[in-house]
């Protein structure tokens, strides 16, 4: 983790942030539509918490979460994963849609890193 670029810091911050606006974006039109929401919730709160630990580990944020709680997020964010790499073989290379998923999977993966270096 401590040899992280400032690039692919800053890029796994906001590939999160990112994440997050769609993801209650996409909430909030689920419940409008009554559908069941329960998954997306726990998917919201491990991005959530993916950014967070990435905070705290990087820039030395709080962290407010507990151990319980990051390692829900740990296996959600593993459990995710296989989803994103399936897409990110299908946009062509160097296409801004590749670029996407690929800092995705990257703040993904260090964040896994971050929380399982947390439990230690």
């Amino acid at each position: 983790m401590e040899n992280t670029s400032l690039e692919t810091k800053l890029e796994s911050i906001q590939s999160f942030q990112s994440t997050i606006a769609k993801t209650e974006k996409a909430l909030a039109q689920m419940r409008v539509k009554g559908a069941n929401t329960a998954l997306i919730e726990k998917r919201l709160k491990a991005f959530r918490i993916g950014l967070a630990i990435l905070e705290h580990v990087w820039n030395q944020k709080p962290l407010r979460y507990t151990a319980e709680d990051l390692a829900e997020a740990r296996e959600i964010l593993n459990g995710v994963m296989p989803s994103v790499e399936k897409i990110y073989a299908k946009p062509k290379a160097g296409s801004p849609q590749k670029t996407l998923l690929q800092r995705r999977m990257t703040a993904m993966e260090l964040a896994v890193k971050a929380i399982e270096n947390f439990d230690k």
